[in-house]
């Protein structure tokens, strides 16, 4: 298909993709602005957007894995690793920027070690993300013996990443803000952006239209990463110490944040800004249970069920375009 053509196509579906999300969101911020005053206060507001502001950082990178067909389930230990070795460094008096630098350098280093072994050796993602899952959470482990590390407040400037603010708007919902833009000119404005959506949605067809189908996938591991050691950094800065717990089982929330906001798990299909919006509506969702009074075990209860409808709806809508 021209790229001209699949540039219209990519136009539509982002509009319709993106709706779904947005509606749902829309209608679930009307009923809790009517069943708690306390739901749209500005504080309130900001609060929520700090709090899935993380998730939505990753879950930008998440769904460029899952649009070419793969998926990233070590976002949680990478996040909890960049962290911790950004706040050793710093700690042991690095200079702010070296210490960054390595924090990062350590998601490009586990997103490339996936990437080649999904794409080089042919080991599936899930096994390959698995095993990097646990790599990276034991090494956690090993370096802080389960104890915290603690960030000298000497390092106001890092400090300031997670609990700054620009105006009134907290810096890592700026920073979340400007990623989602970046992202969604990337995937409909470029033609890596184009790329990315062409393997995940055929990648024989991609790799006989001379599409560096291998590359692509690199990319796009490569990315997730490094925006879950950036989280990871953002972290560490919100809560002026490296916790060894730190990202446990953030690959669920990532994955739904994508799926909710209508990228399919397999693959070709998706939005940045519609999985930016999954992670809103997770976000509000959770705010809305506690502003609500509903228990810890029933929030989960309640999030595990939205998680698998938004599954089951993506496979319902695949099976039916599928039987035209």
């Amino acid at each position: 298909m021209p790229f001209s053509s699949l540039a219209e196509v990519e136009v539509g579906d982002f509009a319709i993709s993106v709706t779904e999300p947005l509606v749902a969101l829309l209608l679930l911020c009307v009923f809790l602005s009517l069943t708690s005053p306390a739901f749209l206060t500005t504080g309130n507001l900001f609060g929520v957007a700090r709090a899935f502001s993380l998730t939505a950082i990753v879950a930008i990178g998440q769904t460029l894995v899952i649009l070419t067909g793969g998926i990233d389930l070590s976002v949680g230990s990478v996040l909890a690793l960049a962290g911790l070795s950004t706040g050793m460094l710093l700690q042991a008096g690095w200079p702010l920027p070296l210490a960054m630098l390595a924090g990062l350098g350590v998601g490009v280093a586990f997103g490339l070690f996936n990437g080649v072994l999904v794409t080089r050796v042919g080991l599936p993602p899930f096994i390959v993300t698995l095993g990097t899952l646990s790599i990276g959470r034991g090494l956690v482990y090993v370096l802080t013996k389960g104890y915290p590390v603690t960030i000298p407040y000497d390092y106001a400037p890092f400090i300031a990443l997670g609990q700054g603010y620009l105006w009134i708007v907290p810096i890592p919902v700026v920073i979340m803000v400007a990623l989602t833009v970046a992202g969604v000119v990337f995937l409909n404005a470029t033609t890596l952006g184009r790329y990315i959506y062409a393997v995940g949605g055929n990648p024989e067809a991609a790799r006989l239209a001379g599409i560096p189908v291998n590359r692509v996938k690199l990319f796009a591991y490569v990315t997730c990463s490094t925006l879950a050691a950036l989280a990871g950094l953002i972290l560490v800065a919100r809560l002026v110490s490296a916790q060894p717990s730190a990202g446990l089982g953030f690959e669920l929330p990532v994955i739904a944040a994508s799926v909710i906001g209508g990228t399919s798990l397999m693959g070709g299909e998706g939005t940045v800004l519609g999985a930016v919006l999954g992670a809103a509506i997770m976000g509000v969702l959770e705010n809305g249970m506690v502003l609500l009074g509903v228990s810890t075990y029933a929030q989960q209860a309640v999030t595990g069920t939205v998680i698998l409808l938004a599954v089951a709806l993506d496979i319902w809508q695949k099976r039916r375009r599928g039987s035209r």
